[in-house]
């Protein structure tokens, strides 16, 4: 160290030992590298504040002039400006290189600079902006060369001034592009007469040094003072900076016009549109991350972001990020640190006043900082400015939402919206067109505050001026605008008290239907959740009709094109206030010719499910609960994470998670955190809040990741993870570090799914090599093996039961686990099998998970279906029907009382536990024939439990009903004067019933499954066909049968000519038989298709028949040489479906793809191709395989079955109308002679009698 620095610090010892706080500066000079951490440690092992300053000093006494300068350095920032004073005379000087190596990189000689041009120092306590930084010191370096403008504009308290007396601490800035100086000059709110003091001073400080006797005459105007700036500028410091701080108005601004390089600040961005020169701009964002928040007042209270108080992060939130609000609370933390709390509720209540003074800013609270923004704006404007209290936080708005509100023109509300936001009072975000925009955080609670007694008004005048603008019909552009009425309408009006428009809005299924397609059914249903209070004060009924509707058909209203709500809604109860709106709106429409069909029936239905979301476009491989039940995450085929409310499905959070297909997904015991897994072989942990991802796990995984786990509790928090590897197949995970904790060996074949017991001292593991293995948590080992194969005698060494997952019982006491289609459960402690339940031999398992407060267990099925059982009595409670394929996933919420499933068929369902769980109503199968009267129509069917049932379309009445049959029943009829019905079953018997008596007759001959029957005309002929390749013709009465024998394969159905003499049958050998009743001889055997026949129809008049393939083609024969009339192609999959129109003009294909195209019959040609534009959730254009078709008498309309009802216009091929039904899967549909009447079964078992809506009035 130089003598003279050394002596200096010797005389000053003693005041330095007695002021000084030695820990404060030595994290400065430890940062600067002239303490070691050895040295520092050393320091803080005496006893008292003195004795630490004292040994401070004795060490830098041995060291050279760094560290007097770097002593220097703290004392600055650690605001002990006196002491330092007592330094400066005698500072050393450093070479370039030791100037350069300076920590922060101001060295003594640019302080000197900084310190004689007036520029602030740092505040107390500062954090870096390295971005912002960066970018205001690229823009001085643009002025190395010429003279010009850098503007440093944002809102109050944002930073801009600490951001700009920062930049300029830089010593290759100052050097290269300033070596005459910075000079900062703070100007504010000022009069004239107060510039002209300012102007004065600055020139003052150039002068100095200078013997002119006029330099010493203060300039009388500010004019003068411009004129004596420009000259000192030009010919003293040519190449200076003038810093001009909070710059307010364009005519204080041209007062510094005098082509000099300026840096200036202030919250008005257009300023420097009234100077010359070149301009540019840096923007001050309006708010630090709640890192950098928690950093600073870390600093304040002088400890670690990471040990501060639990309040922090909440004081951080509410300060918006704020540097400015944030330091004012830190200030005051650091008078009094044991405030958190106090400081945090007055945050909360809003209480901007008594938030008072920070040393380093000009307002003596923070309300008066942001009022003083608002005075520069006309009186007009301050009212307008005042009507945007009623914006919500986060929304952008976009300027036409504002014409609406100010009753402005458009183009005038820009301008005034330009001034806003040049004046720093709004932002926009200038990232779409039109442009958004929006209040800070602390703008808008300020304005709340201000407005407080007025807010109610001001959402009347919002929602006065919509229905002033829209008083003819609704919204409909679909842009931002439409968006923000539909999403903020209902709030604005519950914010107004306005609860009678508020229920003649939502209680509209015009609001319902609009709303829908703009916003999704999720809002919607949010918005009957989020106002129940209010409107259940007017009808807490009609608010659960509109509720439970849009629930249980949100995820219709998803579809493109946009379903017909009208009828979606005519499928509601007929009490509900629903269904009353929609059959007068159907009934209105029908008398102008469109199409609705009301379902009759729809009241003997119960729909179980609660809520039907369709979170992702793909499968949905799984999804769960959060910790607290508020919340349910999903992930799947989409590649995508995505997080949703309980109540109503509305999303919180969507990302694009993984690379390939996301296989899980699972909550932290915090719910803070998610973790995923995928078959990219990752393992990510992401924020719930922010969405953010927080770490990628180490690749240690090297095939897909089939589940992840959190602990149950918050104790100790691991994730255990299970893959496909051949031996490193499951892992434990620290959150807090990137590799994993421990892997368990014991599985040499891949891991499907893991789970942690519920006090976590185990998980249990299931696997493709038959087992499941419980390993101890704490030490990674292999406690216990069950070999869940064993229980399958059929199973061979080759082809083990695969392990699909297990579940604890709540007590832990038990294990369970899924395998093929059994379910196994096991005490723990002796591995013993206490129970085995069995579900249908044609499903597998695909999950299992155990109800946590009781003894139910949900198991997801391959057969599209939720099972729920009884694990202690091994009872089936009930089935939940509803997907549409295979369920992936089943879970259980936190509580019990909710359940939710996830399939293939792209969405989840969350059904009621109470509810399921004690109703189980028989169904009917899909194998129906029905009988039209003019009074009522009659189905037969099979149900469920394989009963043979004969009942009243409308109102369900038995008619008759079976006891059950050992063998499944295939296939059904009825007679053409309703006396008797009949069946074909599995193992090839045929009965026939008389109803209602149920005298029975037995047939036999048939060896395999009958596949179809009828009547004849007369009732006393009975015809078959069966697997058994062969047809029989029945004089069921005596039991005598003609055998129709020929086909080489299954006759799957065959066609009764309307003079019941001849009959067409047809197989799966490619071959169409026509056979003479009377005489039981084949009259032409015609070898029609490669592949199978899939379906036959012949025209009315006899003339023509045509057949249809699994090869995608259809022909059509003549029935009088038995010739190939036309060969249809086109058809991109197995043609499934065939029809003739009445007039025999046309024929109707359908194909397996879901498309259905109209041929000519005078050429056949291709008339029209009848299809949605784009395939829909189940890669069909018409839900699966269309399997009917029917003309209307007239031949205008056709109607369609597949995975739903359609019906379609002949002449343009444009869709009608479509009934969504609950299932899927529909075999056929009954038509009524007069196309007003419709039946089907869906593949859940419920029976649709629809029927046209007449037009008229209720």
């Amino acid at each position: 160290m130089e003598e003279r620095a050394r002596s200096c610090l010797l005389r000053s010892k003693a005041t330095l030992e007695q002021d000084i706080k030695a820990s404060y500066l030595m994290d400065h000079m430890v940062s600067d590298g002239v303490l070691t951490n050895d040295e520092e440690a050393t320091v803080l092992n005496k006893v008292t504040r003195r004795e630490q300053a004292t040994a401070l000093l004795e060490v830098l006494l041995r060291k050279d002039n760094r560290a007097y300068i770097s002593l220097y350095n703290a004392l600055i920032r650690e605001s002990y400006g006196d002491l330092a004073n007592l330094l400066h005379s005698d500072l050393p000087l450093l070479s370039p290189e030791g100037e350069k190596s300076f920590a922060d990189g101001v060295s003594p000689s640019v302080q000197a600079i900084l310190s004689d041009g007036g520029v602030p120092q740092r505040p107390v306590v500062f954090v870096s902006r390295p971005a912002l930084l960066n970018l205001i010191r690229q823009k001085l370096y643009q002025l190395q060369k010429t003279p010009g403008w850098v503007t440093v504009f944002g809102m109050a308290g944002s930073g801009k001034s600490v951001m700009a007396a920062e930049a300029v601490r830089d010593h290759a800035l100052i050097k290269e592009c300033f070596p005459d100086g910075v000079h900062w000059l703070s100007v504010g709110q000022c009069e004239r007469a107060d510039l002209l003091v300012r102007m004065q001073s600055l020139c003052f400080r150039l002068e100095q040094g200078q013997s002119s006797e006029a330099s010493n005459r203060p300039a009388c105007s500010v004019e003068e003072a411009k004129e004596r700036l420009r000259f000192l500028i030009l010919r003293r410091f040519p190449r200076s900076l003038l810093i001009l701080d909070d710059v307010w108005d364009s005519s204080a601004l041209r007062s510094f016009d005098i082509q000099c390089r300026v840096l200036l600040t202030t919250r008005n961005r257009g300023l420097t549109d009234s100077v010359s020169g070149t301009r540019s701009e840096v923007p001050v964002e309006n708010g630090l991350d709640e890192d950098k928040a928690l950093e600073i007042l870390a600093l304040y209270v002088n400890g670690k972001p990471q040990k501060l108080p639990e309040q922090a992060r909440s004081i951080v939130s509410e300060c918006k990020g704020s540097p400015l609000v944030i330091s004012l609370i830190g200030a005051l933390l650091r008078e009094f640190p044991d405030r958190w709390s106090y400081y945090l509720r007055l945050l909360q209540k809003k209480q901007f006043k008594r938030i008072r003074k920070s040393s380093s800013y000009d307002y003596e609270a923070l309300d008066q900082a942001m009022d003083a923004s608002l005075q520069v704006l006309e009186p007009e404007h301050q009212n307008l400015y005042r009507d945007l209290s009623i914006m919500q936080k986060d929304v952008k708005v976009p300027a036409k939402v504002l014409s609406v509100l100010w009753g402005l023109e458009l183009e005038e509300v820009e301008d005034v919206l330009q001034e806003f936001v040049n004046k720093s009072l709004l932002f926009r975000d200038c990232n779409q067109r039109p442009y958004l925009y929006y209040l800070h955080d602390l703008q808008l609670d300020f304005l709340t505050e201000q407005n407080r007694d007025q807010i109610a008004e001001l959402h009347k005048k919002m929602v006065r001026q919509y229905q002033l603008f829209y008083n003819e019909s609704p919204p409909r552009s679909g842009d931002q605008e439409c968006s923000y009425w539909y999403h903020f309408l209902p709030y604005h009006m519950a914010k107004a008290g306005l609860s009678k428009e508020l229920y003649s809005l939502m209680f509209s299924l015009d609001w319902v239907k609009e709303k829908a397609q703009v916003m999704g059914s999720a809002h919607l249903i949010n918005d009957y959740v989020e106002y129940g209070e209010i409107l259940d004060k007017e009808n807490s009924e009609v608010r659960l009709q509109f509720q439970e509707f849009l629930s249980l058909n949100g995820h219709q209203l998803e579809h493109r094109p946009f379903p017909d709500v009208v009828q979606l809604a005519l499928s509601q109860p007929a009490c509900s206030e629903v269904y009353r709106q929609a059959l007068m709106q159907a009934q209105r429409r029908a008398s102008r010719g469109q199409l609705y069909l009301d379902w009759v029936n729809k009241n003997n239905q119960d729909s179980l499910s609660r809520l039907v979301m369709h979170p992702h476009q793909g499968s949905i491989y799984y999804a769960c609960f959060s910790k607290d039940g508020s919340k349910i995450a999903s992930c799947g085929a989409s590649k995508t994470l995505r997080v949703c409310k309980t109540t109503s499905g509305e999303k919180l959070l969507e990302l694009q998670a993984h690379d390939e297909d996301v296989l899980c997904c699972a909550f932290s015991p915090d719910d803070r955190q998610i973790a995923t897994c995928s078959s990219d072989r990752k393992v990510k942990l992401w924020n719930v809040e922010r969405g953010l991802l927080i770490k990628v796990f180490g690749e240690e995984h090297e095939e897909q990741i089939n589940h992840c786990q959190f602990t149950n509790t918050g104790r100790r928090v691991l994730l255990a993870t299970c893959s496909n590897d051949k031996f490193t197949n499951t892992k434990l995970w620290n959150p807090n570090k990137k590799t994993s904790q421990n892997t368990m060996f014991g599985h040499m074949e891949p891991v499907n799914h893991c789970c942690f017991s519920p006090n976590d001292a185990y998980l249990a593991t299931s696997s493709n090599d038959g087992t499941l293995k419980l390993f101890e948590v704490s030490s990674a080992n292999e406690w216990k093996s069950i070999d869940v194969n064993s229980f399958f005698p059929e199973s061979d060494d080759e082809v083990k039961a695969i392990v699909k997952c297990s579940t604890w019982s709540a007590d832990g006491s038990r294990i369970i686990c899924a395998a093929r289609n059994a379910v196994f459960v096991f005490d723990v402690e002796t591995s013993d099998m206490l129970l085995e339940m069995k579900t249908s031999r044609l499903s597998t398992i695909q999950y299992c998970h155990a109800c946590p407060n009781s003894s139910l267990l949900a198991v997801a099925l391959s057969h599209y279906t939720v099972e729920l059982w009884n694990f202690e009595t091994s009872k089936k409670k009930a089935e939940c029907n509803g997907h549409l394929s295979w369920v992936h996933c089943v879970q259980f919420s936190p509580d019990g009382s909710l359940l939710l499933s996830s399939s293939d068929d792209q969405t989840i369902r969350l059904w009621e536990t109470d509810r399921v769980h004690t109703t189980s109503a028989v169904a009917l199968k899909r194998d129906t024939d029905v009988l039209f009267s003019l009074s009522d129509v009659t189905i037969v069917a099979a149900d469920s439990r394989n009963r043979l049932q004969v009942q009243t379309a409308s109102t369900g009445a038995i008619l008759y009903e079976s006891e059950e049959l050992p063998s499944r029943i295939r296939c059904t009829c009825i007679s053409r004067n309703g006396a008797f019905v009949s069946l074909g079953t599995a193992d090839g018997s045929v009965q026939v019933f008389e109803v209602p008596s149920g005298q029975t007759v037995k047939l036999s001959g048939h060896t395999r499954t009958v596949h179809h029957c009828q009547f004849t005309d007369d009732s006393e002929t009975l015809i078959t066909s069966s697997e058994d390749a062969t047809v029989r013709v029945w004089k069921w009465r005596t039991g005598e049968c003609l055998l129709l024998e020929g086909h080489k394969e299954p006759v799957r159905k065959f066609h009764l000519l309307n003079s019941s003499s001849h009959l067409f049958s047809w197989s799966f050998d490619g071959t169409v038989k026509v056979w003479d009743l009377n005489r039981g001889q084949m009259q032409q055997d015609l070898e029609c298709h490669k592949g199978a026949v899939l379906s036959c129809d012949v025209s009315s008049d006899g003339w023509l028949f045509a057949t249809t393939s699994a090869d995608r083609t259809a022909k059509v024969w003549s029935s009088a040489s038995w010739e190939m009339t036309f060969l249809l192609k086109g058809h991109k999959d197995c043609v499934r479906s065939c029809k003739f129109s009445w007039d025999n003009k046309r024929l109707a294909t359908g194909d397996d793809n879901g498309e259905i195209r109209l041929w000519s019959m005078l050429d056949g040609a291709l008339l029209k191709i009848c299809s949605r534009e784009t395939k829909d959730s189940m890669d069909s254009f018409h839900g699966g395989w269309v399997t009917d078709l029917h003309f209307s008498s007239d031949d205008t309309v056709l109607v369609s079955t597949g995975g739903y009802v359609k019906w379609w216009s002949v002449e343009t091929g444009e869709s009608l109308q479509t009934f969504y039904t609950m299932g899927a899967n529909l075999k056929k549909i009954h038509v009524s002679p007069d196309f007003s009447t419709f039946l089907t079964v869906d593949s859940i078992g419920i029976l649709y009698v629809l029927r046209k809506v007449e037009g008229g009035g209720l």
